[in-house]
């Protein structure tokens, strides 16, 4: 029997790594690690996971990984794999081996090959991976991930995250940026970053002499409860939420905790000055400051005054945004990054939902006066032709609106949770109560507006819509008060009401609905606004760039003209315009669909271009094709192997509209984009496979196979899978054994139910 993989890894490979100290000297593991769980595809599917064979673990560092192969295959085999591990985990050394051959890769100098036994010990590859000491190194490494018991694992973009960050702080970094994507866990990073200072009692002093006092500061109370939630498993009395409510009634500042939580506005006057009495500048050792690109770093910001009151805290930023012009000063305040990990990375590897994108064009997207509408309020320019920019902000029009609202409300599964965002608080309320009078959902709580002016309310019905145990409030109105930091798993859609001219906001938007939840596979937005022009930017998710020279603000831009729930004003003077009769009913909406496509945002037409050229890998002809199509596990591996390459069955769905062809089989979608082959409906297959293939079976066979063959004209291609047969028959016959009497052995209905398959595609 030739050798496995398994068996080569057992007694060969394994026994060497042990007699190197391997899985035996306290705190050096050999694991195999997932290393991601592959992307989300439709149907519960996901693209291949990735795992490591071997994940060589020393003090808390990831320092090797390694590929095995089966015996006499080579190393050779494996070292693509070993480079792409050790890059995505940041390990120092590659390895691959089949137990006879062993080659080894130093990631950072790029020196490789063949290497003589022994493998090296824990303790020698450490010195070759840190050949300088640092104590704090080890001590942190000392300390162990808090898992709650074995419940939360850190994924490996996490560990990247935690373990250069730590590394910063053991080299006396001063300034520390983490770039990561909405989504990503970015809260859960800072938990086990101040997990471990905590518990191996780093401070400032240099020596561990006393736990670290740690700020975490964020803008908006919500963020701040959100964060002192996660550090639940602190002892009770290290943590600490500051308020200015407790400050006033205590008299003084809380000081007797480890962790303390707040908002930068705790730290300001009603006068814009800053405050901070009872803190020394030299009270904090640590701060975090959540979503640091909102103008953490500005000259002119108000958290600029905090941190350096703080200056000597090392103060770590978190920002799920890369370098542009509109956050050039965090980036020159804080440095380049220690770690990032994008949205492109995140959907591809399948921790981060992918999504799709409805551009909704209509026939009012302007506006110019005419003599039959009616001025209600303000004064109209009757030679100005508003834009998009002036709804909503300039220029009122409810019918307009309204119009909007009925359209993305019939598109919508009603019972999905959905956000919308608008130009200002005035138009989310307006936005509301149109939602609230198009529902079918008899609650009055079925949308609720969350803005600045909402407070205590609109934070509570937050909380209850980021429950996924309660279905109500289902939608949610905003203007720009939900844009950042609101952890709601399971938002299926977002709708544009209002242009985004930040590509910073634009992210943070999206990144609303890129977090996973159980049946998500992916989410939709909804643009009214031509916001999809972000995906052709290059900014959209490239690599971080410099910045062109230019001041170039920290905070983000809302929509022209129009307050949101940053405190700014509304205009005083809108102009609110009554459509003449009959108008609303001619507004008229043109919709297309987006999609992700292996790393990017891609039309339906680039689509279908790059589904010919790949289709042309896997088929040679139309009779090929037609062969595979019509034998039901050949036709699988097919529908497996195009979705492996990004090619899912909704997708392929989508192109039956696209070539006009709605009520045909993905087989006709295939057929026309490869050998354009006119496309024919279910129906019309149907009654070509009844005249030409039920000729030669017996009545009771024919009337089973009619049946099948009108589900599928019905249903589509999934009715026609193998493992549909048991269900068809215990649909018709009560049990299998009824059935056989009936039509026959198993074999012989099979056999039959193939067969009818291959006139179904014959033409």
């Amino acid at each position: 029997m030739q050798e496995t993989e398994a068996d080569t890894r057992a007694n060969r490979i394994d026994p060497i790594l042990k007699k190197s100290g391997w899985g035996v000297v306290e705190g050096a593991t050999i694991r195999r690690e997932m290393i991601c769980p592959g992307r989300i595809m439709p149907g519960g599917q996901r693209g291949a996971p990735l795992s490591a064979d071997y994940v060589f673990e020393y003090r808390g560092q990831k320092l090797a990984t390694m590929e095995a192969k089966r015996f006499g295959k080579g190393a050779g085999a494996g070292v693509g794999q070993a480079k792409d591990y050790s890059t995505r985990l940041k390990a120092r050394f590659a390895y691959a081996s089949d137990g006879a051959e062993w080659y080894e890769i130093d990631m950072h100098t790029g020196a490789e090959g063949d290497m003589a036994l022994p493998f090296p010990t824990p303790e020698e590859l450490w010195k070759r991976c840190f050949p300088t000491g640092n104590a704090w190194r080890e001590r942190f490494g000392a300390i162990p991930f808090e898992t709650g018991g074995g419940k939360w694992q850190p994924r490996y973009y996490q560990h990247n995250a935690i373990t250069a960050v730590l590394e910063a702080i053991a080299q006396e970094e001063k300034r520390i940026l983490l770039t990561l994507a909405t989504g990503t866990g970015k809260t859960s990073i800072a938990f086990q970053i101040a997990w471990k200072l905590f518990h191996s009692r780093w401070n400032l002093s240099g020596e561990p002499s006393r736990r670290p006092r740690i700020l975490f500061l964020a803008d908006r109370n919500i963020l701040a409860d959100q964060a002192y939630n996660a550090f639940s498993a602190f002892p009770a009395d290290a943590l600490c939420r500051i308020s200015p409510d407790e400050i006033r009634r205590r008299g003084s500042v809380p000081t007797n905790a480890s962790v303390f939580f707040t908002i930068f506005q705790t730290f300001m006057t009603g006068e814009d000055q800053f405050r901070f009495e009872g803190y020394d500048p030299d009270f904090f050792d640590f701060i975090v400051i959540d979503e640091c690109h909102r103008g953490g770093a500005k000259d002119e910001s108000t958290w600029r005054g905090i941190l350096e009151y703080f200056e000597p805290a090392i103060q770590l930023g978190l920002t799920a945004t890369p370098k542009r012009d509109v956050n050039a000063d965090t980036y020159k305040y804080f440095g380049e990054p220690v770690y990032t990990y994008a949205l492109k990375e995140g959907i591809g590897d399948g921790f981060l939902t992918p999504f799709k994108v409805r551009q909704m064009a209509s026939t009012l997207d302007t506006y110019k006066f005419s003599d039959d509408d009616e001025v209600v309020s303000g004064e109209i320019d009757p030679d100005k032709e508003y834009s998009e920019a002036d709804f909503n902000t300039k220029l009122v029009i409810d019918e307009r609106e309204r119009s909007r609202v009925e359209e993305f409300m019939d598109q919508i599964d009603q019972r999905q949770k959905t956000l919308v965002f608008c130009a200002t608080q005035a138009h989310a309320a307006r936005v509301r109560d149109f939602i609230n009078q198009t529902k079918k959902n008899p609650d009055p709580h079925y949308c609720e507006r969350v803005t600045a002016d909402d407070g205590k309310l609109g934070e509570q019905h937050l909380r209850e819509f980021q429950d996924n145990e309660k279905t109500l409030p289902t939608i949610l109105t905003t203007s720009h008060k939900l844009s950042t930091g609101v952890d709601a798993r399971n938002i299926r859609n977002i709708v544009l009401l209002r242009p985004i001219k930040s590509m910073i906001e634009f992210k943070q938007i999206i990144g609303r609905g890129t977090r996973t939840f159980d049946g998500k596979d992916f989410f939709t937005v909804y643009d009214f606004v031509k916001a999809y022009e972000h995906f052709n930017d290059p900014e959209w998710d490239g690599e971080p760039e410099e910045p062109t020279t230019g001041t170039g603000g920290g905070g983000q831009t809302g929509s022209g003209g129009g307050a949101g729930d940053d405190g700014t004003a509304e205009p005083v003077e809108q102009v609110v315009v009554k459509l003449a009769d009959g108008k609303e009913r001619n507004i008229r909406y043109v919709a297309e669909t987006t999609y992700w496509f292996q790393g990017r945002q891609i039309t339906a037409e680039e689509f279908m271009r790059n589904l010919f050229g790949d289709l042309g890998s896997i088929v040679s002809s139309a009779d090929e094709l037609r062969r595979v199509w019509s034998d039901p596990d050949r036709r699988a591996a097919l529908l497996r192997q195009l979705e492996e390459m990004g090619y899912d069955r909704e997708r392929l769905d989508d192109m039956r509209r696209l070539i006009d062809a709605p009520n045909s089989d993905i087989f006709d979608v295939l057929a026309y984009v490869r050998f354009t082959l006119a496309p024919l409906t279910r129906s019309e297959r149907v009654g070509a496979a009844k005249e030409a293939g039920l000729g030669g079976y017996e009545e009771e066979m024919q009337e089973f196979l009619g049946y099948i063959l009108q589900a599928y004209e019905m249903q589509g291609i999934r009715e026609l899978a193998t493992n549909r047969i048991s269900d068809f028959l215990q649909i018709r016959y009560g049990s299998t054994g009824d059935a056989k009497r009936a039509l026959g052995s198993i074999p012989e209905i099979r056999g039959a139910f193939i067969e009818i398959q291959k006139h179904l595609f014959a033409i």
